[in-house]
């Protein structure tokens, strides 16, 4: 992060009428790094009224997920993969392959 800029990498994984799902990679920076870039970029996550999602989700939540994490063990130093379940929620089951 020498130029002080955060840096993430990002594919687009699916798409629908409205809404799109990225799969991020944050390489530099903090978690909410995430959602200040994709707001930059002009497109801010679905919920996140912080960063200029036009409405909130019913529960207040916004639609980000952290579905798989890698790294490795400071003991054993094995590759730890933890992956979870997509929520139970139409949007994000529309998008399950």
């Amino acid at each position: 992060m020498a130029s002080g800029i955060p840096i993430l990498k990002y594919r687009l994984i699916g798409k629908s009428d409205n809404y799109s799902l990225l799969e991020v990679q944050l390489m530099t920076g903090r978690h909410h790094q995430i959602r200040c870039q994709l707001a930059a970029m002009g497109c801010p996550i679905k919920g996140d009224l912080k960063y200029g999602a036009p409405r909130s989700n019913p529960d207040g939540s916004i639609s980000l997920l952290s579905r798989r994490m890698e790294f490795i063990h400071p003991v054993s130093k094995e590759r730890v993969t933890v992956e979870a379940p997509l929520p139970d929620d139409p949007l994000w089951q529309a998008f399950k392959q």
